[in-house]
């Protein structure tokens, strides 16, 4: 289908971001457009202006701060999957980032826009969850806000950002004790019909769910049963409580909740070995 008409307008800064924002309520912003651009093909998303923030500088740099590493926005999928720092110190980003569509989508996709689409079925907004991600967002001002990954996605396609706000950064822990990432879908390049994300700190296992919802889900019946001492696979029989899985063409929602608990005892055994 044909987007809707719109403006184009190509920016150099975050402020100049920030300002195009605040004079286009209906403004969205692109960084690479793998997540918005087949949204305003469909007309589910209709912005007046297209605000371009590709050739912002500084906003795609990985890089360590004390136990955290700091995530550019603008970072493409290829970087993150790539990256020595993050192969090293937080894989689950770096392995996830790899599986994301295909080579061409790797190149031009940003973590940023990925993220800030709040697509449920997306893979890296879970496993950020599971990490307990930070989000870093600028507004009006120079105004900088911080947003916790359990606040930061609030429905479908929704996310905790003011419209006048921009994504700058994603920050995430250290983490190498013990993950898995698994997800289930009908082709290599397809949406996931169901995801696990498994991250084991010194303060337990956390796990996040994909498409089991309208946002990413913490499984946190299993996370539970495992700190109550439940073995894996009475803990995993959990996966599908509080969630509300879609029934849609691909795959029922009955059979997503068979599916995430067979997933999430799997991601546990890796995660645990």
């Amino acid at each position: 289908m044909i987007p809707a008409p719109f403006e184009y307008v190509r920016v150099g800064s975050v402020d100049e971001a920030v300002a195009a924002l605040a004079a286009d309520e209906q403004a969205k912003l692109l960084a690479g457009g793998h997540s918005l651009l087949p949204a305003m093909r469909l007309r589910v998303a209709r912005p007046s202006t297209l605000i371009d923030i590709g050739r912002v500088e500084g906003l795609s740099a990985i890089r360590e701060d004390g136990d955290e590493i700091v995530i550019g926005a603008l970072t493409r999928h290829h970087h993150v999957a790539n990256s020595d720092l993050l192969q090293r110190s937080c894989p689950i980003a770096a392995f996830a980032a790899a599986q994301i569509g295909d080579p061409q989508v790797r190149h031009v996709g940003t973590i940023g826009g990925s993220v800030a689409h709040g697509d449920p079925a997306g893979d890296m907004p879970a496993v950020l969850v599971a990490l307990d991600a930070t989000f870093v967002a600028i507004g009006p001002g120079g105004a900088k806000r911080t947003i916790d990954a359990a606040s930061f996605f609030t429905g479908l396609f929704e996310t905790a950002l003011e419209p006048t706000e921009m994504l700058t950064e994603i920050r995430v822990p250290i983490a190498t004790e013990g993950w898995s990432f698994l997800k289930f879908n009908r082709r290599a390049q397809d949406w996931a019909l169901v995801g696990v994300s498994v991250v084991r700190a010194s303060s337990g296992v956390r796990i996040a769910l994909t498409n089991m919802g309208l946002t990413p889900l913490r499984a946190t019946g299993v996370e539970e049963a495992l700190a109550a001492g439940a073995d894996m696979a009475l803990a995993s029989s959990r996966a599908d409580e509080g969630t509300a899985p879609p029934d849609d063409a691909f795959a029922s929602s009955s059979y997503r909740r068979a599916v995430v608990k067979v997933l999430t005892q799997r991601a546990l055994q890796e995660a645990m070995a």
